[in-house]
């Protein structure tokens, strides 16, 4: 289990390690990046204060897992065959969630449970075809009831407010494009296009609009 109430290491065996020549969605890369940030960031905030807030403490593992961030989204998006914007969307979540309950950290204990979870709700607001939560459970390393319960935390945390619009899109991936660039790494943005241009079409962006 990903950050279980037990000692035993996380299970994330679906198949085999993601292949080298797979290629990952630039955005994925730049997402990740951004989330580590944030963790080292709310790491240090953590320990000035003494705590990490209690509104995600349903997201709370006994300890951090092994598995990088950006290698839990690498195995997210392989495994789940989900739309590169579903990450857009499902960092507009954790983004969200910063805002609503700023005194809630998002820290190495909760950052994995909290990925997978924006993720498959953003699924499922944006693709046709989607896993359920069994296999997006698998996928993760959770258990399904653990999936389950976190869902419904996370929808009653945002409100119900899972719907985010084309502009608010569209802003995000200028935020995210602006920290990649802000943090030194322009050289490899050079022979890429904008962010919204590495989105795949299939992700329906006209289904984003509030």
């Amino acid at each position: 289990m990903l950050a279980s109430t037990g000692d035993d290491e996380p299970d994330l065996v679906v198949g085999q390690d993601l292949p080298t020549e797979a290629a990952t969605p630039r955005v994925l890369t730049i997402i990740s990046h951004v989330m580590e940030k944030l963790v080292a960031r709310n790491e240090w905030l953590a320990k000035q204060t003494k705590g990490f807030g209690e509104s995600l403490e349903a997201f709370h593992g006994v300890r951090a897992p092994s598995i990088s961030i950006a290698k839990y989204l690498e195995r997210i998006y392989k495994y789940t065959k989900c739309s590169p914007s579903c990450f857009v969307v499902g960092y507009a979540y954790i983004d969200r969630l910063a805002h609503k309950h700023p005194g809630s950290l998002v820290v190495s204990l909760n950052v994995h449970r909290l990925l997978v979870t924006c993720v498959m709700i953003a699924s499922k607001m944006l693709d046709d075809v989607h896993y359920n939560n069994e296999f997006y459970a698998r996928v993760g390393g959770v258990s399904n009831a653990d999936l389950n319960k976190m869902e419904l935390e996370l929808l009653f945390l945002l409100d119900f407010r899972v719907t985010v619009s084309f502009r608010a899109f569209e802003s995000y991936c200028f935020h995210l494009e602006k920290e990649m660039l802000l943090n030194g790494d322009a050289s490899s943005l050079q022979d890429n296009g904008p962010v919204q241009e590495t989105l795949s079409a299939a992700s329906s962006l006209s289904s984003l609009y509030v």
